[in-house]
Parts: structure tokens; sequence; C-alpha cells
């Protein structure tokens, strides 16, 4: 297999957008983008196979963007693997690596900022003040460098998905955000690249939040739609965990993230989506599982 392009600045995605362009007579085909941070795991991976699949050509950023971690979270500490990364796209028949350059994308005398709807102040937002106006904002940015036909995120980071679709629809951006399930571990837990920083133990308690999650979806699926009983039936499991601190357990609804009193069973699709974010060993962790509705 063909190994990647590695390109380090705009211009030099720039210019494979114009090779590109030049080798296949002015049409470029669908160009597929998964947005990273790096410390590649096998859910980035299925993001990948998921663009090559739909796409004929993709696009991979590495870039931990220092806009999206407030001032005592874990920048300095967020894991890294250069030479790991580059061979997990290799494997997953990517295009083009683009590493990007901290000084180039936030330049000296920087200002701009992107205002976020009201989405942005539910569930994590209300912990992490300014995570998602600096998530759109790279996001935005690499964008308009890449121009992809569509952009492809885990539902882990199911916040973020509401929130990048509503900044495609809101700005008229012709790119398609898409959703991918979340990949776990043999034990449940949500594969994160947070994940390598928890010890064995840790990772055994962590995996009690999809636990709880399952169990409350069960209970929806025994015909319970009352919120409260819902969150009662997963705290049960997260509060006998020592080592878990809780931030938030919530029902929301899947578009606007409301929290819901009570879920309509006969809703068509996505009836509500059961979060959860909390610290294992001091490593912040999310999660989610999504309630269907029985409607036709």
């Amino acid at each position: 297999m063909k190994p990647p392009l590695i390109v380090h600045d705009v211009a030099g995605v720039r210019q494979w957008r114009t090779d590109l362009q030049a080798r296949e007579g002015g049409r470029t085909g669908t160009v597929g983008f998964v947005p990273t941070m790096g410390a590649l795991h096998d859910g980035h991976l299925s993001l990948m196979r998921a663009a090559r699949e739909s796409c004929d050509h993709v696009v991979v950023s590495i870039f931990v963007n220092p806009t999206q971690f407030g001032p005592n979270e874990d920048f300095d500490q967020y894991p890294r693997d250069v030479d790991g990364d580059v061979a997990a796209c290799a494997a997953a028949g990517v295009d083009l690596v683009w590493f990007g350059d901290r000084t180039e994308l936030y330049p000296p005398g920087f200002a701009t900022q992107v205002e976020l709807p009201a989405l942005a102040a539910e569930l994590c937002g209300r912990g992490r003040p300014g995570h998602f106006a600096g998530v759109a904002l790279i996001v935005l940015k690499l964008w308009q460098v890449v121009a992809p036909d569509r952009a492809f995120f885990g539902w882990k980071d199911y916040q973020q998905f509401v929130i990048l679709q509503q900044l495609a629809r809101d700005l008229h951006l012709c790119v398609d955000v898409v959703g991918a399930p979340i990949v776990r571990e043999k034990s449940g837990l949500a594969m994160s690249s947070r994940n390598v920083r928890l010890s064995e133990l840790g990772r055994t308690a962590a995996a009690v939040l999809h636990q709880a999650l399952s169990a409350a979806r069960d209970r929806f699926g025994a015909g319970d739609c009352e919120t409260r009983s819902l969150v009662h039936a997963a705290l049960e499991l997260i509060l006998a965990e020592p080592r878990v601190e809780l931030e938030y357990l919530e029902v929301v609804h899947p578009e606007s993230l409301q929290p819901l009193t009570e879920v309509a069973s006969d809703a068509v699709g996505i009836a509500a989506v059961i979060a959860v974010a909390a610290r294992v060993e001091g490593v912040r962790l999310i999660d989610n599982i999504f309630l269907q509705g029985n409607g036709a």
C-alpha cells in the first residue's frame, strides 16, 4: 500500500489539492477528512476506514489544539505518538497526513473567535467553558484548508458532533458532517487517547461507566420512560465504584441536548441520549448511549 504524503503546513495541504486536481483533469473526486489530536487508536481507525469506503481520497490531520484546553487541563500531558500515528494512517490507506503547526495555525496577533450556540452551554460545556469555542474554531480552520466533502467524527464526543453539524449548517459550509459509532475496549470502556494514562485498576473502574449506561438503557427497553428512574439505575452502579468521580449523568434530547424529564418511547429513531462524564485517576472520561424509540 502506498504510504501517505506527510505535510506540516497549510501550503503543503493546498499544494496536494492542486496536484490532485491537475492529475484528475480538473476533478478531484470526493475528499474525506478525519481531524484528530493524534495518539490514534481503533476509534480513529474506524473513522478512517469509513472515509476510505465512502470517499475517493482521505486526509487526516493531527494537531493537539491548545484553544480547546482550559488553563488547568491536560494539554501538556495529552499523549503524543508521531511514528505510531503515521503507521496507523498508512495501514488505513490514508492519502495525506497533515501535522498542524501551532505557530502557523495561531500566529502572533491571531484574534478571531467563533461564537457557539446554546448547545455549547450544556453537558461538558458547563465544566469546560470555552472548550467548544476552541473546537469549533480549529475545525473551521481545518475545513477551510482541506475543503473536504465529508468530515468524520465519532459519537463518543456526541456533543461535539451536534455542535459541528450546527456550525456547518449555520455557515452554509459544503461539508457533510458524518457521525460514527463508539468503538469500545473489551470491557466496554469507550476508546480514548487518554485511556493510556489509566492503570489496570483504573481501566477496570472506568468500565463501570458503560455498564451504568447499559443498565439505564435496559430499563428504558423494559418500558420505563422516566428520566429520574433511568438516571437512578445508572447511578447505583457508578456510586458503588469509589475510583470514579462523577461530573455529570444526564438524559438529553438528541438534537437540542436539553435535559428531559421523560423519554418518548414512540419517537422515531434516537429518542434520547444518556451522557456521562467522570474522572478516574485524574483522567477525564466521557461516554454516552442512545435510547432508541419504537416509532415507525
